[in-house]
This record gives C-alpha cells, sequence and structure tokens, in this order.
C-alpha cells in the first residue's frame, strides 16, 4: 500500500471564476468523501447544505456540514459533496471523487 498526496482546487460551482488556492490532499480510498478545510470552503461560498455523521479508523463519530464542490486534480475535474473539515481534521480526497476523475 502507498501513500500520495495530490493537489485539489476546489471551485464554486455557481460561479466558476471563484475557486481556492491548491492545497495537497492525501488519497483515501477508505473515505468515500473528500474532506476539505471548512474556512477554505466557505471563503469561495461553498454553503452548507446538511450535516452527515461519519465513522473515524479508531470507531470515534463526527458530526460535519457537506457542501457541493466542483474539485480539480491536474487534468481532471469533478463535482462532488465535499466536507467542512474542522481544526484538527485531516484534508483528504475521497473515493467518490476520485472515481469522478474517471
Amino acid at each position: 500500500m502507498s501513500v500520495f498526496k495530490e493537489s485539489v482546487v476546489a471551485v464554486n460551482p455557481k460561479n466558476e471564476e471563484v475557486c481556492t488556492e491548491p492545497i495537497d490532499a492525501l488519497v483515501d480510498t477508505g473515505s468515500e468523501l473528500t474532506w476539505l478545510p471548512e474556512e477554505m470552503l466557505t471563503g469561495i461560498g461553498i454553503t452548507h447544505r446538511r450535516k452527515r455523521v461519519f465513522m473515524t479508523a479508531d470507531g470515534k463519530r463526527l458530526t460535519r456540514s457537506v457542501g457541493y464542490a466542483v474539485l480539480r486534480v491536474g487534468d481532471f475535474e469533478t463535482i462532488d459533496e465535499v466536507v467542512f473539515a474542522e481544526k484538527g481534521d485531516m484534508t483528504l480526497l475521497g473515493a467518490r471523487t476520485v472515481e469522478g476523475f474517471s
């Protein structure tokens, strides 16, 4: 098993001229969704749509907000739910986003 990071850019789907600076995210196929820092997402106008409960690898339950963003890595692009990661959460590129890149 290898561990690697990719540089991801989040784009506001309502105004694609508004996007984040690239941020390194750990590619984690064990995570369904992509987790990006909350201040990064709200800074480009991504809105909280609903709450979801997640189970961590060590059995903890976390409740986090999710929203929608266009996600780009290199020449790949998809739209997906993103988790508003809180302080102490990891920045992750999840399996669903990776699958969306085909």
